[in-house]
């Protein structure tokens, strides 16, 4: 196997698929991914399309960062870019599976909810491929976005349902706000971060 590349790039477009499959592996044993989707076929079909709903505006806006290997990658929208929260409701409506729906639905608008109200970068999702894990890319992926937040004197802003990230988010300047549940969904802990 190749080793994997902590250098990072601004993703073009040829890169779409690249950077979607990279955060549809990483977030294979995401707690909320798995809630929504269960099933790993269920998963599979539905977290691309979850992807372009949620974050797809990244692309747009080149805010999409990505290792030189094409096996990790950051998702930000910039200020006053939102996920298009329709048309993922419609993707979570038709996929997910239905004893979960509503606790999801309600989780999501939780999560805008604790968005601060001042203009801020959003790190919907950024993931690794599990094989290249533990190789230093998620920290470089996070370390050229937060440098972006720090050019523009901007907040920036995340949410994890992952406990095992909240170190690496600590690391780079994100603190913890307190942490919310909805029904069985799972635990979210949003965190913000202040520029330096």
């Amino acid at each position: 196997m190749a080793h994997p590349s902590t250098e990072v790039r601004t993703a073009r477009p040829g890169d779409m698929q690249h950077a979607v499959a990279a955060i549809v592996s990483a977030f294979l044993i995401d707690p909320a991914a798995r809630f929504a989707w269960p099933l790993a076929h269920d998963y599979l079909a539905a977290m691309p399309l979850a992807i372009h709903q949620f974050a797809g505006a990244c692309f747009q806006h080149d805010t999409v960062f990505i290792s030189t290997d094409l096996c990790g990658t950051a998702l930000w929208l910039p200020p006053g870019v939102q996920p298009d929260a329709a048309a993922l409701e419609k993707v979570f409506r038709d996929t997910v599976k239905p004893g979960h729906l509503d606790d999801l639905l309600a989780t999501f608008e939780k999560m805008d909810q604790s968005h601060p109200k001042e203009a801020h970068w959003y790190l919907p999702m950024i993931g690794v491929d599990p094989r290249a894990q533990g190789k230093g890319i998620g920290a470089e992926l996070m370390r050229h976005g937060v440098a972006r937040c720090d050019r523009d004197r901007a907040l920036a802003y995340l949410e994890t349902a992952n406990p095992r990230n909240i170190p690496l988010y600590e690391r780079f300047g994100f603190e913890a706000m307190p942490s919310f549940q909805v029904g069985a969904a799972p635990r979210m802990t949003p965190m913000l971060r202040r520029p330096r």
